[in-house]
Formats: structure tokens, sequence, C-alpha cells
């Protein structure tokens, strides 16, 4: 195999796959087990596979495992070693424990321009299910070229010309494969976390003095609850849910994993709770598996009677409540996939963005068209903070510190566009 002719293949299934293939490997012979794993998923080439990558391959398995809390990280986590083992295993030929700083800034720059057989256009699983077996999807590809939604919607396609790695890209590509350095450190495997090595990451880096919040203008929120209301008054079966998500997801500042069930976390009714003093709450678990109280407004409670009214259920929860929070449109159980989630959201939004068309608000309506579910959060938290304390904001958003939640205080930013505006025109002679 060479760089101009090896096409990468996946070696790390999903979470639950991933975590059985662990659990086989520490009952059983770990070496056999990895190699018979390694040799149905690069098959054609697995007779050129170097014997320190099934070791690796192992050590890689444990450090992904680590992460088996939560599906989002496991998975962010993966993306980045699947690229880098790929990289330094079959292109530049060396095992991960002999690379230094040079070598890791090679991979850096391989990231920021990949070659196209390694670009996608689409996101697909790495692996299919067939009679009982794992199968490679062929169409999957390590990196995946995007165009924004906007542009999608305007009937623009993603080319693997225009791959880009983001500045978010590149930083979190730094922050995991340190992590897995260290990792390796304390397995006593090596001695040398290369990452750490390379002091002047700015030139692949670009510093931001203020992070922009993607966030909905007070129009664009009005619209968008107002159509949602709408929707839910002539089409309850359909909408009275997607009223409650979109107040939900706005006036609690939840992520949109935080509503769809999962293994880890099956929201219900009862994580509505009231305590002795007659305060409203709502339990969740979110980003890194933390369990976190969010304090219930009462535009959210009031949500909270109109879809339980709906539903045939007493205007507010009791404790022991089992009932799914959010229930699927058809079927009985709860909503366990985000992609229904974000669905719904976008439904709305696009009605949104027809209302504020036939209102002559052409700017704003584009505006909202590459808005995401994501928008909501910010939303909440950026108009939340202007007269909330920080603190309250923070612990409710799940934010780690005041200084993420700082981000989102617009104030100074607001003050030096006001005084922009007061600006002398040059005059022209």
């Amino acid at each position: 195999m060479t760089m101009s002719n090896y096409r990468p293949v996946p070696v790390f299934d999903t979470l639950e796959h991933a975590c059985e293939l662990f659990r086989q490997c520490q009952t059983g012979s770990d070496r056999k087990i990895v190699t018979a794993w390694l040799k149905q998923c690069l098959q054609e080439n697995a007779k050129n596979i170097p014997s320190f990558i099934s070791r690796e391959f192992y050590l890689a398995l444990c450090f992904l495992h680590s992460y088996r809390g939560s599906v989002d990280t496991f998975n962010a986590y993966r993306r980045e070693i699947e690229r880098f083992t790929q990289w330094s295993w079959f292109v530049h030929k060396k095992s991960v424990l002999e690379l230094r700083r040079t070598d890791i800034e090679m991979f850096i720059e391989f990231c920021q321009d990949p070659p196209k057989r390694w670009i996608g256009l689409k996101n697909v699983s790495r692996f299919t299910n067939k009679n009982g077996g794992r199968f490679l999807n062929p169409e999957w590809r390590p990196f995946v070229a995007r165009v924004s939604k906007r542009a999608f919607q305007h009937g623009e396609m993603p080319e693997k010309a225009m791959f880009e790695l983001s500045q978010s890209g590149i930083s979190q590509l730094f922050a995991i494969l340190g992590t897995f350095y260290n990792f390796l450190i304390q397995e006593e495997v090596t001695e040398i976390n290369p990452v750490a090595q390379i002091r002047q990451k700015s030139k692949f880096i670009q510093k931001q003095s203020q992070k922009t919040i993607r966030r909905l203008s007070d129009l664009q929120w009005q619209t968008v609850l107002g159509t949602a209301r709408r929707m839910a008054d002539e089409t309850p079966e359909r909408h009275e849910r997607t009223f409650f998500i979109m107040q939900v997801l706005y006036g609690m500042y939840l992520r949109v994993s935080e509503l769809a069930a999962s293994e880890r976390w099956q929201p219900k009714m009862g994580d509505f709770f009231r305590d002795a003093n007659e305060d409203w709450w709502f339990k969740t678990v979110g980003k890194g598996n933390k369990m976190r109280q969010v304090a219930v407004s009462p535009p959210v409670l009031d949500a909270l009677k109109r879809y339980r009214k709906y539903l045939g259920y007493p205007a507010l929860p009791s404790p022991d409540e089992q009932e799914p929070l959010v229930t699927k449109e058809k079927g009985s159980g709860p909503v366990s996939s985000p992609r229904v989630i974000r669905a719904i959201v976008q439904r709305c939004f696009d009605a949104a963005v027809a209302e504020l068309i036939d209102r002559d608000k052409i700017e704003d309506a584009e505006i909202l068209r590459s808005a995401t579910v994501h928008w909501l959060r910010h939303t909440g938290i950026s108009d939340d903070v202007k007269f909330r304390p920080r603190e309250h904001v923070r612990d409710d958003a799940g934010h780690s510190s005041s200084a993420i939640t700082d981000r989102y205080i617009d104030v100074e930013l607001q003050e030096r566009a006001r005084t922009a505006k007061r600006k002398r025109k040059a005059e022209i002679h």
C-alpha cells in the first residue's frame, strides 16, 4: 500500500459494537480477536498489516471505550482517532508511538488538504448489517465536504474540492490527540506527547477575540414562536409537540440530545418536579454525562400544561410519572433519534421563513434559513443573560465555567455598534 493508492476503510465501529469488541477482548485473546477484526475490515489490504497495528488498535479501542458514557463524545473522539491512525499506519507508515512533533504537524497539514479519495459528499454509516454480520459501507470516507444550509436550500451541492477543515475542527483535533497521547503515557506505552511539543499552534489555529454566537433576533424568535403556536392550533395532532419542543429548547436551553431518549438517559414527564418551595425544576443529563437541574420558567410551565392537556394527562406531572417527555408522532414510546427533533424544528423554521417573506422581511428570512436547532439554545441563553445573574444562567445551561456564559453577553458589542453609527461621513471633494 502507498499513499497514492490506499483508500481508507473504517476500522472503529459504533459505540455499541465497539463495547462488544472490547468485552470480547477482555474475556479472550485480545490479539487474536483484534487481528481477526482488522482482517475483516481491511480485506485485500489485510496481508500487508504491520505487526504493531493490532496492538495500537487495541490501545485506541481502550481509549475510546473510556468515553462510552456519551455517544456524542465517543463519536467525536472516534472520528479523530480514525483519521489519525489511518494516516499514521497506512500513509505515513509509522507506529503512533514513533511520531514526534514534526509528524503531528504533517498530519494536521494532511487534514487541511486531504486527498479526494479520503473525502465523501455526505454522512453515511461506517458499517451495515447483513445476514447477522457487519459489513463495510463502501461510501464511507474520513472527511466530508459540506455546503451551508442556506446554500443547500438554494440548490448548491457539495463538491470534494470545497472541503475545508474549520478552525474549531483543528482545535478539536489538537485537544483529542493530546488527550490520546496522555492516555498512552498513563498506560506506560510511551513517555512522549508529541502534541504537547507543538509550541506554536497559532500557525494552524487563528485566534478569535470574540466568538460569534449564532442566535435568532427578537423578530425571528417571535415569528418562530408565533408560527409554532399557529401550527399547533391548526394541526394539534402533529404540532402540539412542535410548540412544546420549541419552548423547552429556548426556555430551558436544552440541547437536542437532551430531548431524545438514549441508552444513557430517557427523558420522562416525571423529570419535571416541584420542590418544597413550590418551585418547578427539570432534571436532565447533558454533555459529559453530567446531571443538572434546570429552573422552569412560567412560559415553559404553561407550554408543559398545554402539551399534557392535549395528551390527556393531568395539568402537571407527578414525580413518579414514566411517560416519555417527547412521544413519537405515530405509535408509542419516546422519540429516540435527535434527527427527528431536528426535522420537527426545521419544519417550524421553514414555515417561519415563509411568514417573514410574506411580511417583506427578506433579510431576516434569509438569516433564518441558516439557523439550526442549537440556535434556540444560544438565543435563550443570550436573552436571559441580560437580566438573570450569569451564575444562574451558567448552571441552567450546564456550562462548566462562567467564562463560557460570558460569551453570550453582547452589551459591549452593542455599544461598539452604536458608536460606529455616529461616525462622520467623509466629505467628497
